[in-house]
Order: structure tokens, then sequence, then C-alpha cells
């Protein structure tokens, strides 16, 4: 049977996006289409190298294009990703495709620990990560990424000081805690601790960047207002635990973002501490801080639970060593490569349908 370019893209204009609800071809996401004899190959260019269903996609396309010109066809389908962005024309971080706030509602629900390994598993997925440590009153970010004792290089660029962010485990890096010393505390007003998180965003070498991650600091501050204002914010997530007063600050956290004057998207929610797993009763479930808290706040805000995190002391001590827990295997592992997955996918579906968020205007009378 002989068969073109055009009849390939005919049937694989039958395949959709099970995501964003649009076939391959529309979305153009089928590049290179070359046909030898009975030999089709192509390239799919997925809106994130974390796509949970990569292999729905290619087994998908395989059978559209056998149904179309038959099963002796012989088929290579290539698989790539673009990572999708509506921040086009950004004077800050041009090359930074999406800016994405981890917030919490109260201090003590992980936070930290949930942005870490998220930014570690992002970039094992093979993506381009970035992460600000905004926490400037109380940073973790160089203990759980052992460094610590690191400092930043900063050069000279057109008369400006320009920092070079650490580089660990895939991810770049910046935090006030590489800036002073270990064992002094910051004791800062809230002008200076926006001011800094200005400078972390406006004068860092960050270069090409999938996804920048800022680790907001708990509750809703100066820090949150300065973000929102000096940048075009991708989406926010929250972090909570699924007690009653974790959720009832986590609910103030979607409100702030969710402020007319502020119109961040929330992506969803990440339930922390979900459940208490003993190392030696692995398949036990003991909900400690209740049940479900997690879905309940994502359910009366209607977005989606993008992951449950259980309660083991694995992660703990990963965050102690400075070796997130997603680098060591096992169930914690797995829970934040499939938070990571979640989170891109909903980053994609976000860029899909809505346009770009605008920088906060707050003008005084």
């Amino acid at each position: 049977m002989n068969y073109t370019t055009d009849d390939i893209l005919r049937a694989l204009g039958t395949v959709n996006d099970p995501d964003l609800k649009q076939d391959l071809v529309s979305l153009n996401m089928v590049r290179d289409v070359t046909v030898k004899g009975n030999q089709v190959s192509f390239t799919v260019v997925l809106t994130t190298p974390a796509c949970p269903l990569k292999e729905k996609i290619r087994q998908d396309c395989e059978d559209a294009v056998r149904k179309a010109v038959g099963q002796d066809v012989r088929i290579q389908i290539t698989m790539s990703s673009a990572v999708t962005s509506v921040r086009e024309n950004a004077p800050l971080l041009p090359q930074v495709k999406n800016i994405v706030a981890i917030a919490s509602g109260k201090g003590g629900v992980g936070k930290s620990t949930v942005t870490s390994n998220l930014a570690v598993a992002l970039a094992q997925a093979g993506a381009k990560v970035g992460l600000i440590d905004a926490d400037i009153f109380g940073p973790s970010i160089p203990v759980m990424f052992n460094c610590e004792q690191e400092q930043p290089e900063v050069r000279q660029e057109n008369g400006k000081n320009i920092i070079q962010p650490l580089e660990q485990y895939g991810v770049k890096l910046i935090s006030i805690g590489f800036l002073t010393p270990p064992d002094s505390a910051v004791v800062w007003r809230g002008p200076m601790a926006s001011s800094a998180l200005r400078q972390f965003i406006s004068d860092t070498a960050w270069g090409e960047l999938d996804y920048l991650l800022i680790d907001l600091p708990p509750g809703t501050s100066d820090i949150h207002l300065t973000l929102v204002q000096t940048v075009p914010v991708t989406g926010a997530v929250i972090v909570t635990t699924p007690q009653k007063v974790a959720l009832a600050d986590a609910i103030k956290g979607v409100a702030m973002f969710r402020q007319a004057q502020i119109n961040v998207p929330v992506l969803g929610v990440v339930e922390n501490m979900a459940y208490f797993s003993p190392e030696e009763l692995p398949d036990n479930k003991y909900y400690i801080f209740g049940k479900e808290g997690g879905q309940k706040l994502a359910d009366k805000f209607g977005i989606p639970l993008l992951g449950q995190i259980p309660l083991v002391q694995s992660i703990r001590e990963s965050g102690d060593s400075g070796l997130p827990a997603v680098l060591k295997g096992g169930p914690s592992a797995v829970a934040f490569q499939a938070l990571a997955e979640a989170l891109a996918r909903q980053i994609a579906i976000r860029n899909a349908s809505l346009t770009q968020t605008k920088r906060v205007e707050i003008t005084t009378a």
C-alpha cells in the first residue's frame, strides 16, 4: 500500500492530547513526518518532559497510523518535549517559561521539603529548573540541598552585580542562606526582605528555565505581594497537612491568590504528611493528622489535589542530610515523582486555557 506524509498527518489528526482535548496535529505536537516505503517516522513534542501520559500518547499514535495505512507499517516515534509558556515578551526573566509560587497558610507543614523534592523530580524528568528560597527569615533550602557552606559567585555585568546561582542535583538555587553566616539571624524589616527577593529575581543569572519555583514563607505577607508585583506568576501551589488548623490557614492562602487584584491561578493542593507508614510495615497507613483534608480543600475551591505525600522517617532524614528523598527511591520518591508529573500537567493545561497572569499594579491614593 502506498501512503504519503499527508495520510500520516490525517491519521495523527485523530489522536487527542488527553489533557488539552485537541488533536496533536492542530496543537503542532507532530513534527518531522517522513515516509520511506513501508517505514514511517515522526516526532511527538510533548508539553513537558514530566508528562505522565507519554506512553499512552505514543500507543495512540501507533494505533492510529496502523488503522489508517495497514498493520505491516514499520513505525518509529521519537518522543520529545518543549515546555509551554505564556510569558511572552517578559521584561524580567525572559528566558524563564513558568514561575510557580509554592505557598502554605502556616509553618511546619513541610513546604520547603515538598518544594525541594518537586524541583529535583522535575529536573530528573529532564526539565530545566530553578528554585528561589524566598523564606528570607527562615531559609532551609541550603540545608536540604547540602550546600549551606557554599556561596554563589557575583560578577560585574554592565556596571551591575549579577549573582550566579549555585547548582545542586540539577537545580539552580539561590537563598539568603548562601549570603549570610549560618549562625546569624536575619533581622530585617519587611521592605528589606522584599528588596532581597527582587534582587534574587532580577539580579541573578537564571538563564533558560522551564520552571522557576519560588519557596514562599508561610502565611500571607509582604514577600507574597512583592512576588506578584515583580513578575507575572504562572500559578501557585498550596501545601497543607490534613488537620483542621492547617486547612483553615491554607484556605487563606488560596483566597489570597484568588483576590481580584492578584488573580494568580491556583494549580492545585499538595497534602503533605497525609498518612504515616512505618518502615517495617510499608503497606500500613495511619492517618495521624486526619484523613483527606487536602481533598476536601481541593473540592471546596474546585482545584486539583496534586498529590499526597506520606509521613515517613526517610523524608525527614533526607532533608537533614541534604539528599532529597526523591533521589533515594522507594515509596517517597514515587510520590514526589507523581507530584512533579501532576504539576507539570496542570501547568500545561493552564497555559493552553488561560492567558498570561498580569503583574499586580498597586496604586496609592
